[in-house]
């Protein structure tokens, strides 16, 4: 069978970047677009930077999407900016037909878009499952290593425990082609979690807060699993009837929802650290 290879020249800009590198300084939105939205850029800018803050990141890939709640309409980030650079007024804001609606005027020479990719895998779970309102994909080593092992995650710890069902979605080349996305979410499901094979993590969440809290906790159970396994194939689970208690016990309906006590702290945190993400 002849694979399909897509041209993706026309996604990128020509760059000519001043060769002093200035760092970026965007114009604000906030008062210009709507509250909901403005929360919704800034709960979004917060989690790239909590991403970066933990290890997560990876240069100027991978991606992270808001939806604008009450629309069909989200954000992602332009392709070319670092974790650390990104704040509420870069998101650019795209609808489901990859419609580009709005986008920062980059300095001259820095026409950033936002990456094909991304907009493949996001528009398929944000039109497909309209009350995620957070979509988080990352590339991380140990997500990747794991992701990559024919067992998957196991609940081995009780962090991994935490998740009732990972699901799991086989590789078929870089996320580009349209006929993926029926795919991609049939095998989401309902699943807080998957595991892209040979690729890395995806999260989802119905708050930016939710979303986090899930691409924080994974990747915990992803390194602690890859750091078990170097020490050989002795790995100790649980019976399984304790996994299912222990997994009972972190559901939203027995406790509170995910991210709803830890957010505060991580935006408290964020603006510690550098509270510009909220420009």
């Amino acid at each position: 069978m002849k694979t399909k290879v897509t041209d993706l020249r026309s996604a990128y800009p020509d760059l000519t970047p001043d060769k002093d590198y200035p760092p970026l300084k965007l114009p604000s939105l906030k008062g210009k677009v709507s509250a909901a939205e403005w929360l919704a850029r800034v709960d979004c800018a917060c989690a790239y930077r909590l991403v970066r803050i933990f290890g997560m990141d990876d240069l100027i890939y991978n991606h992270i999407s808001a939806r604008i709640p009450g629309t069909e309409e989200f954000l992602l980030n332009p392709f070319g900016l670092m974790y650390d650079e990104m704040c509420a007024s870069s998101l650019i804001k795209v609808d489901l037909s990859g419609k580009l609606l709005w986008a920062p005027e980059f300095p001259r020479g820095l026409g950033y878009k936002f990456n094909p990719a991304g907009y493949v895998i996001h528009s398929a779970i944000h039109a497909a499952k309209p009350g995620l309102h957070c979509v988080i994909h990352t590339h991380s080593l140990a997500g990747m290593a794991v992701a990559s092992l024919k067992k998957g995650l196991l609940p081995m710890t009780q962090t991994a425990m935490r998740f009732a069902k990972v699901a799991y979605h086989d590789y078929e080349g870089v996320v580009l082609e349209e006929g993926e996305k029926s795919r991609l979410v049939a095998n989401l499901g309902d699943s807080d979690v998957m595991l892209l094979r040979n690729h890395g993590v995806l999260a989802v969440g119905r708050t930016v807060a939710e979303g986090f809290n899930n691409i924080y906790r994974i990747e915990r159970a992803c390194r602690t699993q890859v750091m078990a396994q170097g020490g050989g194939d002795d790995i100790l689970l649980p019976p399984q009837e304790v996994i299912d208690k222990t997994n009972h016990m972190y559901k939203p309906g027995t406790r509170r929802s995910y991210g709803l006590l830890e957010w505060p702290a991580m935006r408290r945190l964020a603006d510690r650290i550098d509270p510009s993400y909220k420009n």
